[in-house]
Parts: C-alpha cells; structure tokens; sequence
C-alpha cells in the first residue's frame, strides 16, 4: 500500500500556485485541496491582533508591524522578508497540524499559499508515514508582474493591491532563496502543462536506469529530449572507466531546462572545463549510466525511444 501523497506548493502571489495545485490534485486524484490563507484566518479567530499584529496584515505588509525597522538600516528587501517571517511563523504550525490530520488518516492533500517556507515548515518528521512533495514556483518578473495583476483584477483586489507587486516580487526571491537553501525544488511556471510534467516527475518516480553513449557536445540534444520534450529529469551519473572495479558516481537531480543550459553555456565558456570533461568522456567511452524519470509510463518509454533514435543510448537495461 502507498503512502498518502502530501503535496505542498509555495509561491509568492500571483505566481500561479493556485492553478498549478488544482491541475496537480486533478492529475493525482487528490479530493483535498486547501489553501493556506484558509488556515490563517483560522489562526486569526484564536490569535488577536493584539498579541500577533503581523499575522493580521498581510504577508506583504506585515513589515509595518515590526517594532526595530531601524535594525535593516533602510534594507527594504530584509524589512519586507522579516515581516513576511513573521507573518507566516504562526501559520505554520497550523498548517503542520493539518498535515498531521491528513497522514494519519490516510488521506492524499495537496496544500498550497505563500505562508509555506521552506525552512521553517518541518517536512521531514512526515517522510516516514507520507509521500511528501514541497516545491516553490517562482517566474520572471515581467511574467509575475501580468499575471499579479490580472490576480488582483480576477478577485476585484485592485487599487491599494496592485501598489504591492515590488513587496510581492521580494517574497518571492525570498522563497526561492530558502528553497534553494533548504534544497527544495524551485520549478519556473512558465507554461501550466509543462510545470505539471515536472513536478509530476518528481512526484510519481517512473524512472529507468539508462546507459547512454554520446560527446560531450550531444549533452545539450539529451537534456533537451529529457527535460523540455518530455517534462523529465536526470538522476545520478555514472562513468565506466577501464582498470576500475566500480564506476565513477556523481550524484545529480536535474529537473530545471535552465539549469541544464546554464552548465552548457559554462561549458562553452570555459574550454578547460569542457576539455576536463570530455577527458572523463574518452576515459570511459563515452559511456555512462544516468537514472531518467517522467511524469508517467508513456512519456517515459517515448523518451526512451526518442534516445534511442538519436543514438544517444548505448544499451536499454532489460527488467
């Protein structure tokens, strides 16, 4: 029997966390779906403003609250993320309440808002009766600051709302810094079906151990088969290098397209790191064996074919 699957997604306002947890719980067949303003204003009913001023603004001026500003010495991004901190530090444990509530009942729950921070949300203590899965979507500004205020107009939020996006935009490099930090994945929601895809790669681990045979220089046609074809990633790498018993491992998870750009432009930049590489690559062959994993059966084996009719495949591994 499977664990109860509890998906968590954070996200500054405006993000698009709210269509992403929707489509995920739709995807998984997950009935509960609960956001975490919800269990603020639950907080809210039991602590009074009084006590806890910052949770009875919003995450984004919550910093108004906060007694030593002068201790940011006119910092505004450390103001607004402090506050903001403040703010989500008492949901959390209300939100880690309903986690509980879930796993020992059984029940499948995705949860998403802005009050879940990696960090300060302690997951692990779930890992061993649930299937956990946090991630945080950010995007780019110009794409936030559209879909920020289409949020804003969609919920008749307008006005004082909208004055807020440079305070929201903070939180979320804020979010993504802790999610970074604390090793959580920070998927770029750019394209609602393609976000899906990843996380779901992530979520379901349809994986294969693969053994692949190609140049340095194809690394960027497998990551594009892999990551932006089908939605999948890349876990671990192995070398086969000739006098030694075992293989060469690195560990790697790599998810995120521009992750896998961003080290192939490095390489191309830096010809003592591709030439090191390509050394290990003549070392063993080319040969290596990478652990793929996609968002369900059929990408997976369609991925599969698509390597193997590239030539980047040295041998399919038989179950």
């Amino acid at each position: 029997m499977r664990k109860p699957y509890v998906i968590l997604i954070g996200s500054a306002s405006g993000i698009g966390k709210s269509t992403i947890a929707s489509e995920l719980a739709k995807e998984l067949g997950i009935k509960h779906l609960i956001e975490t303003d919800f269990i603020r204003e639950i907080v809210r009913g039991i602590i009074g403003p009084d006590y806890a001023p910052a949770l009875h603004k919003s995450s984004f001026d919550a910093y108004v609250t906060l007694k030593d500003k002068q201790r940011f010495d006119g910092n505004t991004a450390n103001l607004i993320s402090a506050g903001f901190e403040e703010h989500a530090s008492f949901v959390i444990p209300a939100i880690e309440k309903v986690i509980k509530r879930a796993v020992d009942d059984y029940d499948d729950l995705v949860i998403e808002g802005v009050h879940l921070v990696p960090g300060f949300l302690d997951i692990e203590k779930f890992k061993k009766d649930a299937s956990i899965h946090f991630f945080v979507l950010t995007a780019d500004e110009e794409v936030h600051k559209e879909r920020f205020v289409k949020r804003a107009m969609k919920i008749k939020r307008g006005g004082k709302h909208l004055e807020y996006f440079k305070e929201n935009r903070i939180i979320n490099n804020y979010l993504v810094k802790q999610a970074l930090e604390h090793r959580v994945p920070v998927i770029n929601n750019l394209d609602i079906n393609e976000t899906k895809k990843r996380m779901l790669s992530l979520i379901k681990e349809i994986c294969k151990e693969m053994i692949f045979q190609h140049s340095v220089d194809q690394l960027e046609l497998e990551t594009d088969i892999i990551l932006n074809k089908y939605g999948g990633r890349i876990m671990d790498v192995s070398y086969f290098l000739p006098g030694f018993g075992e293989p060469l491992r690195r560990k790697v998870n790599v998810y995120d397209p521009s992750e896998a750009k961003r080290f192939i432009q490095q390489l191309q930049e830096n010809p003592k790191r591709k030439k090191d590489l390509e050394g290990l690559y003549e070392l063993s062959g080319n040969v290596h064996r990478h652990r793929i994993c996609a968002p369900d059966e059929e990408s997976l084996e369609a991925m599969i074919k698509e390597l193997e009719n590239k030539g980047l495949l040295y041998q399919i591994n038989k179950d």
